[in-house]
């Protein structure tokens, strides 16, 4: 698969950079390197493997890939649910991102599931 752009996971999943851009434009400066960053960057992991995946060779390494995006988006739910305890984010914001992460998370595990049975 070489035109990721079309798949509608990468599309959420840029979707859900953005937003959280957004929202953490919000957090304290002191934050810039700290929760910030590492957010920012999980969120920018789950994409990034999509695409990158869709590169390679195999399905296996496809599936390799698309992993990593799942283990990405898990860690940013986690760093989320870290946000939102110390008030970093309201709880409106938190529910609408988490929301769109577990949307993601199940359309991500059945995609995956969809390429194992190719093989």
């Amino acid at each position: 698969m070489s035109n990721f752009r079309k798949l509608l996971i990468w599309q959420k999943a840029m979707n859900l950079v953005t937003t959280t851009y957004q929202h953490t434009k919000q957090f304290p400066k002191e934050e810039i390197f700290g929760l910030t960053s590492q957010i920012r960057r999980s969120a920018i992991s789950v994409p990034s493997n999509i695409a990158e995946g869709s590169g390679r060779d195999s399905n296996k390494e496809y599936l390799r890939f698309l992993n990593v995006s799942i283990s990405s988006l898990f860690e940013f739910q986690t760093q989320l649910e870290i946000a939102k305890n110390i008030d970093y984010l309201k709880e409106v914001e938190f529910i609408n991102l988490y929301e769109d992460s577990r949307e993601l998370e199940r359309m991500l595990v059945s995609f995956i599931y969809k390429i194992k049975e190719r093989n």
